[in-house]
């Protein structure tokens, strides 16, 4: 893992996903997970999570897979396609757990999918992203 461990990963973590409250818990080359508590602030009318926000928390965890996993050769990694399927809502209130796992790791593009399900164990929303290896 060309990456780093679970604390310094947590620290480099990105401003915006900092400002959305997610936290890594676990990190190994082939699967990543975190929490992000559902605040009003980041939610609809009613009070459920906003699929910007369901899509930002996956991002996040399919970049620090691919920033985890780049080569000697890579600098970093950008989103270049991503794709969301909402399966059903998450309240304000309830934490949300992330869990990514690598559908490819080539040498420039990687696949990463991502189910974003509630504590209960609930699937809230399944993302595939493509992310360039630069």
């Amino acid at each position: 893992m060309a990456a780093k461990n679970l604390d310094e990963l947590n620290e480099m973590m990105m401003p915006f996903a900092k400002l959305l409250g997610i936290r890594l818990t676990r990190a190994e080359p082939d699967l990543f997970e975190a929490e992000m508590e559902v605040r009003d602030d980041m939610c609809t009318l009613p009070a459920i999570l906003h699929g910007g926000a369901l899509m930002a928390f996956a991002d996040t965890l399919g970049g620090i897979g691919a920033f985890a996993n780049m080569g000697p050769d890579n600098k970093g990694t950008a989103t270049i396609e991503s794709k969301t399927n909402f399966i059903a809502a998450a309240p304000a209130g309830t934490t949300v757990i992330g869990r990514c796992t690598p559908l490819h790791k080539g040498r420039r593009t990687h696949v990463w999918q991502t189910r974003i399900e509630t504590q209960e164990g609930k699937l809230v929303g399944l993302v595939t992203q493509t992310q360039l290896m630069t």
